[in-house]
């Protein structure tokens, strides 16, 4: 057998092998950034929510996803540490949603978007108008039902009542 012949076929047997290992390592970085984008998408828009389980999720699976990222690792360890005081005033309050942005800053230049999402950008989300309006109006249904609860169950004696004006 030729030195041709021999290349052949180790060409024949180590191209499909390698591949199939390129095409697989692709996949899985492709795999990967789509997760991270996707916890990147769900926090930018859940900040004009605030708390939803999409974001909750998204932040409990952030030092997974991005476990091959210290500086976004860091900036949510940094939020974390800041969601765990209890009974925050107008201060930390305000250093928890500077935390927020900065986490998502972090993200978004680890995803290749420095300069093109910008801090500004990232702390003046759009919230229509009219959805201010709805949020209040639901607020404010919410107030006046859970205050007919209170009246009828006020006005409505308990079971416990009945049994004891029987007696």
């Amino acid at each position: 057998m030729e030195c041709k012949d021999i290349l052949n076929l180790i060409a024949i047997i180590v191209i499909p092998i390698a591949a199939v290992l390129i095409g697989q390592q692709l996949q899985n970085r492709a795999e990967i950034r789509k997760d991270k984008m996707q916890i990147f998408k769900t926090l930018m828009t859940s900040r004009i929510y605030g708390w939803t389980p999409e974001s909750v999720n998204c932040l409990n699976i952030i030092d997974i996803v991005f476990a091959d990222d210290k500086t976004v690792r860091e900036a949510w360890k940094d939020l974390y540490d800041k969601y765990c005081v209890q009974n925050p005033n107008e201060a930390q309050l305000k250093k928890i949603q500077n935390a927020q942005y900065k986490l998502l800053e972090t993200m978004a230049n680890s995803l290749g978007y420095k300069n093109k999402v910008t801090w500004e950008t990232i702390q003046n989300p759009y919230v229509p108008d009219g959805m201010i309006k709805q949020w209040k109006e639901q607020a404010e249904s919410q107030q006046a039902y859970n205050a007919l609860l209170n009246t009828m169950a006020n006005i409505v004696p308990s079971e416990h009542e009945n049994t004891e004006a029987q007696k």
